[in-house]
């Protein structure tokens, strides 16, 4: 009898992981089609994305931040914000008190295209949500921050992590 019942249970969580599988790839099928709209590419709507979160929230970003964000070096920091800035997503703004230092912000054309492009979508979402139970919505708030858990603890295959060790000692 015991069997029967994790036969279910190993099915109810295989399909709760195939539907998660298939929300991101949805999301990310999304996120492609914004990036072909907006002309740009991943991590440039990715730095979009997080001025924008930042301005709303009134935090002021540093080249810096975006870099440790996208775990790209100052290089190709620096060239990306050159893309964005010239395509008109972003400008540099003096530090108020420290001359050597900008902070970045999004401009009205980023704030336009990215509500133009995702609001519609947004609103969907929201009405999905809006339309989800108390409970439904407790229970996948605490699913996805479990999952979230989940995977942040994942560490790099052994082999790799020999690998890295190598390369920073020789």
């Amino acid at each position: 009898m015991s069997g029967f019942f994790y036969d279910d249970d190993r099915q109810r969580a295989t399909s709760a992981l195939e539907a998660l599988r298939l929300y991101q790839a949805a999301e990310a099928a999304m996120r492609r089609r914004t990036r072909e709209s907006m002309s740009m590419g991943e991590n440039e709507l990715l730095v979009i994305r997080q001025l924008l979160r930042a301005q709303s929230r009134n935090v002021p970003v540093k080249p810096g931040d975006v870099a440790k964000y996208l775990g790209i070096s100052s290089a190709s920091t620096t060239s990306l914000l050159d893309r964005l800035e010239s395509a008109g997503y972003l400008r540099r703004v003096p530090h108020p008190s420290d001359r050597r230092s900008v902070y970045l912000e999004p401009t009205e054309r980023a704030d336009d295209e990215v509500r133009s492009t995702l609001s519609a979508m947004h609103d969907r979402m929201h009405q999905v949500a809006d339309e989800t139970t108390p409970e439904a919505t407790a229970a996948v708030i605490d699913f996805l921050s479990r999952m979230q858990d989940a995977v942040d603890s994942v560490e790099p295959a052994p082999s790799l992590q020999r690998q890295r060790g190598a390369a920073s000692t020789g």
